[in-house]
């Protein structure tokens, strides 16, 4: 279930606990929802009408979050993602990130945003210790954002984007979700950004959520489209991520194509998360939950233990027809 090893530094070696799921991975990514909420209402993300609203009971609090995040590390998780629903609509955001990113053992720190608030929180965010941003951004179309989101403005995201550039953060990341039949031939467009500014941008392969109604067949596409666009594009050596990266000729940033349906990557997943009501999923695609909320250190330490050793194999096919198990729309995940 675990291994201790030791690590080398000047002085004296210090231990630390590598929690290993049943099939051998390394479990070190943790992805933390802090609310299933949002200001836009992507269709493939969350319902029209938005989400049954919990109590407040119902919610990890800031002190339970907190205390996930050291339980985590405790077992050798080191990288931290903080996701939603959309995570800065949540008012104690930049505490929730301030005392996540000091927890000993956590040495990676990053937040995946819509964008819309970054103006405002952008700096203040950098300053709590995230490194990192993902920003979501499917099309540089307004219209078409417009009607993916069923009510965002591009204006207001591009202001967000340009504010996370102003701020100076480690690393950018633009996840462009790739729909047929919509933004598929924007992929060049898309791409070319990374000429203009030092940010990665990647393609994510739509995925047969528990409830992604509004699309049909020809919506599910592989991210392979991408590369017919970009003939000149350069393979590049992986950064231990998911995606497979390309670079543009005199580009400052790469092409990331992540393809968890045509090409799964499942064998060597490293990352668990932790949904805004307290219930850690091994897989993204599976129905397996495991609640903590409410619990003590040591009991969520031994569910933490328990759920990620039990990390299944594979997510199983998916496809148009063969949707995912996990009986929750992606918003009620975190992203």
């Amino acid at each position: 279930m675990y291994a201790v090893q030791a690590l080398s530094f000047p002085g004296l070696p210090i231990w630390k606990v590598l929690m290993k799921d049943q099939f051998g991975r390394e479990i070190t990514y943790l992805r933390l929802s802090v609310t299933d909420r949002c200001n836009l209402r992507c269709r493939y993300c969350m319902p029209e009408e938005g989400v049954c609203k919990l109590t407040h009971e119902d919610m990890l609090t800031e002190d339970e979050m907190i205390m996930a995040v050291e339980t985590a590390a405790s077992l050798g998780i080191n990288k931290l993602r903080i996701t939603g629903g959309e995570p800065l609509i949540k008012k104690n955001i930049l505490s929730i990130c301030e005392r996540a990113c000091a927890v000993p053992g956590i040495t990676e720190t990053a937040i995946t945003t819509n964008g819309v608030l970054l103006p405002e929180l952008a700096k203040p965010l950098r300053k709590a210790g995230i490194q990192r941003i993902n920003f979501s951004l499917d099309t540089l179309d307004a219209e078409k954002y417009h009607r993916i989101t069923r009510r965002g403005e591009l204006k207001d995201a591009l202001d967000g984007f340009y504010a996370a550039l102003d701020a100076g953060f480690d690393k950018i990341k633009i996840n462009a979700v790739l729909i047929g039949g919509f933004n598929d031939m924007e992929a060049r467009q898309l791409a070319e950004l990374t000429m203009q500014y030092p940010i990665d941008v990647r393609f994510i392969e739509l995925m047969p959520m528990y409830d992604s109604g509004d699309f049909g067949e020809e919506a599910f596409i592989s991210c392979d489209s991408v590369l017919e666009q970009l003939p000149e594009a350069v393979p590049q050596e992986a950064d231990g991520g998911v995606a497979k990266l390309y670079r543009l000729p005199g580009a400052l940033g790469n092409v990331g194509l992540i393809s968890p349906v045509s090409s799964h990557f499942c064998g060597w997943c490293n990352r668990i998360r932790l949904t805004a009501d307290g219930r850690i999923k091994p897989c993204l695609h599976s129905d397996d939950e495991f609640r903590i909320k409410g619990m003590n250190k040591e009991e969520m330490t031994e569910t933490m233990k328990q759920a990620i050793y039990g990390k299944p194999q594979w997510h199983g096919e998916m496809s148009y027809t063969e949707r995912t198990h996990t009986h929750r729309d992606m918003n009620q995940i975190g992203g």
